[in-house]
């Protein structure tokens, strides 16, 4: 009896003590990796959520970014982090949705990370610089029909949603298109703006300013209806039925992570994407939509995009070794 006594005494002061995990976290400092260069969406979001949620908790996470090999070695580097909540990870579609089906070599897997939470929805912008002599889809596909080897495009990394966008362009039209891979959506940029590379999908939001002022030429919008604020820049939709361009960015945690630090960085993402205050000062000027709706929507989302892009990539050969 004297041992039981002392068993369930152990016992209920464990299970009282289960909860004071997320009750007093964070207690210190942590950081987000963010598997691509600065200056993209991703990076954007990462910071964004890392502002609002040392303003809620008392407590920085920095921001760390570690480009390289498509988001494999920055997210590798989460999956190997202790599971306490104090290392996250924000990324893109293509980390879980797309480099899986790409490599048999992956020292990773969607079940070595908790899915936290989605953050954001971003619908590209087919961008094109404003000599280019095509001023719509239409004429874009049929300039690259009859100049095979001219339209470079660039891309924020082989497999991401900027390169299987133009696979399925060639899959869907008669158009050729050559890629050319850079670390993240900003390199690709700089070169666009130029004139190094001829075309790219790429969020709205990180084109807009040079598209205002003249820099960029837009022929269509990856949403799948037109938006608001531009009714007179058509979707490719309208071309290609369904289709529908556009990144989306989310938050996970290792392995491991307590599930109520999980549900406690998941309520927290949620609080932060639907504040009004949020939306206008980071995701509207960034034509980004939220996300946030918890684990379940976020493996639903993966399980549902990477069924989707699977044969293309697979039809593609795509390989990363």
């Amino acid at each position: 009896m004297r041992l039981f006594g002392i068993a369930l005494s152990l016992g209920l002061s464990l299970y009282a003590a289960a909860p004071a995990v997320a009750q007093n976290f964070p207690n210190k400092p942590g950081q987000i990796i963010v598997p691509f260069a600065a200056g993209g969406v991703t990076d954007i979001l990462a910071r964004a959520w890392a502002e609002k949620f040392a303003e809620k908790t008392g407590q920085r996470f920095i921001v760390v970014n570690r480009p390289g090999a498509n988001s494999i070695v920055g997210t590798e580097s989460v999956a190997r982090s202790p599971a306490d909540g104090y290392t996250l990870l924000v990324t893109a579609d293509s980390t879980f949705m797309t480099v899986p089906h790409m490599s048999n070599k992956l020292k990773y897997e969607l079940g070595d990370f908790e899915p936290v939470s989605g953050l954001g929805i971003s619908p590209h912008a087919l961008v094109v610089p404003p000599d280019f002599p095509a001023k719509s889809f239409v004429e874009f596909v049929d300039y690259a029909k009859t100049n095979p080897t001219s339209v470079f495009y660039g891309t924020f990394g082989a497999g991401t949603s900027g390169h299987l966008n133009f696979l399925y362009f060639e899959k869907s039209t008669p158009g050729k298109f050559t890629p050319v891979h850079y670390s993240g959506a900003a390199p690709a940029i700089n070169d666009l703006l130029g004139n190094h590379i001829k075309a790219m999908t790429v969020s709205i939001g990180l084109i807009a300013g040079n598209w205002e002022v003249g820099k960029f030429k837009v022929l269509a919008f990856g949403a799948p209806k037109r938006l608001e604020k531009f009714p007179d820049v058509p979707v490719i939709a309208e071309t290609l039925p369904g289709f529908e361009a556009g990144s989306w960015y989310a938050l996970f945690a290792p392995k491991g992570t307590p599930a109520d630090v999980v549900e406690k960085l998941s309520g927290a993402t949620q609080e932060i994407f639907s504040d009004p205050a949020f939306e206008k000062q980071f995701l509207t000027p960034n034509y980004t939509f939220s996300i946030a709706k918890g684990q379940k929507d976020l493996r639903d989302r993966i399980q549902k995009d990477s069924n989707l892009w699977a044969p293309i990539i697979k039809d593609a050969k795509l390989t990363m070794e």
